[in-house]
This record gives C-alpha cells, structure tokens and sequence, in this order.
C-alpha cells in the first residue's frame, strides 16, 4: 500500500508540474464543450429557395409567403423558367426549387389535387433531404389549409377532423442542447481518459525510467493501478467542470441525481482509462501511441450514437457499438440528465461498463508482463 502511495505523489506531481497536460485536461475539453454545440444542430434552416412560378394567381403567391415564413426556407431566386432555377443549383445559389405549374389554381379549388415539382440539390445530402422534406410538409399543410376554408358549412364537412395534440416527454421544447451537451462532455471525457493515458506508460518507455520501475518491487496491478487513478480523479474533475459550464453557458443541468451521474462516470472512466493504459503497454513511441489512439477514439465518436441514433445504423454497424464503451456511457447519461433514470434503470449500461473496466485493465495488466527490464 506504500508503494502504491508513493506512486500516485509521483504521478500527481508529474501532471501537475506540466502545463501542457493541465491545458488538455481542462481548457481544450471547456473550449470545445462551448463551441461544439452552438455548431451541432440537428435543425437545418436558411434554405436557399428558387421559385418558378408559371401560374401567377393568388394562391401561387400565397404559397411561396408560407414557405418564406415558415424560417427554414430563404427565397433567393424568383425565376421565370425552369432551367433558370436549375442553373442556379449548378451553381449552389439554391438548395431547393418548388416549380408551380400552370393552373395551379384551377386544380387546387376545382380538383383539389394540385401537382407540383420539388428538386433539391442532393450534393448536401442532408440539406437536400430535410429542405425537400420541410417543403413537402409546407405543401400539405398550405393544402389542408385551402381545404378547409373552401368549405362553407363546417358542421357540414364532408373532411375528418382528429384533432391531434402531441405531447413531448422529458425534452418538450425540441431544445437540441438539452440533448447535445451531455453527449459532447461523454466524448470529451473519453478523449481525454484514452489519450493521455495511451501516452503515460510510453513517456517511461522514452525517457528509460520504466527500466528502474520494472526493478523495484512494485507489482503488475500495483503498476497500472498508479497510473490510472491520477487521471481516473482528474477525468472526474474534467467531469465536473463540464457540468459546470454546461449549466453557465447553456442552463444544462441533469435532471436526475447527481450522486448515479458521477457513479455511471467512474465505472466508465475505470474502462476507457484501461483502453488508454492497454495502447500504452503495446506502443513504443508516444507517436505510435497518439495515432492509435486517435483511431481508436474516432471510430467510438462516430459509431457511439451522438450524431447518429444507433437505431438507424445498418445491423452490422449496431452489433459493433456492442463492444463501443461511449455508446453505453452516452445512452446513460442522457437518460440521466433528462429522463432523470436511477441505477435500476441503467442496470444494461452498468453492466456493460463493469465489464468494460476489468477486460481492459485485466488486459493492460497482463500484457505488462511483456516489458523487458
């Protein structure tokens, strides 16, 4: 146990005596927590629209204000003919052209199915999709709207009416920080364990103080275990802090208890600061170590479910987020902050983590074994 004491002074004061390392544990994850959710937003708005309008009638008119007030759509060219507006998309001035074809009106009052031309620019696939399916959506509505009041006598309307009012459970407002910014502090968290901890056994390697560790009578676990807490309290701090500014510069703060949040945060720290610490035991050079540990980390980003719903990737992309630590950790703790979940609740993502923590540290501890004195 003193061995162990006198390992972690060494690692604490070692951390603490860098100002480049205390940089990338606090200041690099706070700037990134506050700018990358003011970038990530799901909502995809200032659509680049371009009209042609062959009918001219009032109606026509009408439908081209609608989708110039709903706020997702900017008009920024009225052309008279088609291949006007298409050009414009070749030149990406337009993402999207509603084609209003003659007798639009006539069609509307007398046949009630008007037909119109929706192109959008799919080089942005996302800003293609969602601008069609926005204006598609305006579309139905500006009919039912025209529907509605071409009826004279309402009691006597041949259209169904169900009313329809949506309730919106634990996120209300569709606020997308709400669900961003716990997401985002889970990935920095993750950044931050695996990354400095891939580089801590390897920085013994590169100045040949592993020799005169490896002759001491420190143990295997003893080894590992003193240089994974230091930065198992610091990913906790980092965790902390994280919250903090969640809370000062977007008024984020977790709905359920305090107390399960950093629980669920020390078992997962206790997993991906074994990744960080199992890169370390296999790499020779700190280089070797940072890029493993960038490939690593950005397969976890992008297949973790922070941008994408895991739900909605291909089957064998889902059985891969089975073995991806943040895809557990992400999914506990937004259900924690919004839903306000217990430990009953997050029994599937406790589990995964505890796993998490002994097969990589097991491994790490291991593998040790295989350093030469």
């Amino acid at each position: 146990m003193k061995v162990l004491f006198v390992l972690l002074r060494k690692e604490f004061l070692q951390v603490f005596r860098d100002p480049a390392i205390l940089r990338i544990i606090f200041i690099m994850p706070l700037i990134q927590l506050i700018l990358l959710p003011l970038a990530a937003d799901y909502e995809v708005k200032n659509i680049n629209l371009a009209v042609v309008d062959n009918d001219h009638s009032a109606y026509a008119q009408r439908l081209v204000q609608k989708l110039g007030a709903s706020g997702y759509f900017r008009l920024t060219h009225y052309a008279l003919r088609y291949p006007d507006a298409l050009r414009t998309v070749e030149e990406d001035q337009a993402d999207v052209i509603i084609e209003i074809p003659v007798g639009f009106e006539r069609d509307l009052i007398r046949e009630q199915e008007p037909v119109l031309a929706i192109t959008a620019n799919a080089a942005n696939g996302v800003k293609g999709s969602l601008g069609g399916a926005y204006a598609a959506a305006i579309l139905r509505d500006f009919n039912q709207e025209i529907r509605e009041e071409l009826v004279s006598l309402p009691r006597l309307s041949p259209l169904p009416s169900i009313p329809v009012q949506p309730v919106y459970w634990y996120n209300p407002y569709f606020n997308y920080k709400q669900f961003m910014v716990p997401g985002i502090l889970a990935i920095l968290v993750t950044m931050v364990g695996s990354f400095l901890c891939a580089l801590n056994i390897v920085r013994e390697k590169e100045v040949g103080t592993i020799e005169q560790l490896n002759v001491t009578p420190i143990g295997k676990a003893q080894f590992i275990l003193g240089k994974l807490i230091p930065f198992w309290v610091l990913g906790l701090m980092v965790m902390a802090v994280g919250m903090v500014a969640g809370y000062i510069f977007f008024g984020v703060w977790p709905v359920g208890s305090i107390g399960v949040l950093f629980l669920v945060s020390a078992l997962y720290l206790l997993g991906v600061l074994g990744i960080g610490l199992l890169i370390s035991t296999y790499a020779e050079t700190q280089q070797q170590a940072s890029l493993m540990s960038f490939f690593i980390v950005m397969i976890f980003v992008l297949m973790g479910g922070l941008y994408t719903p895991v739900e909605s990737m291909p089957y064998w992309a889902q059985v891969v987020t089975w073995f991806n630590p943040p895809a557990y950790f992400i999914e506990a703790i937004r259900m924690i902050s919004l839903k306000g979940s217990g430990l009953a609740d997050l029994r599937p993502q406790l589990l995964a983590m505890v796993g998490f923590a002994f097969l990589f540290n097991g491994w790490a501890i291991w593998n040790y074994r295989k350093v030469k004195a």
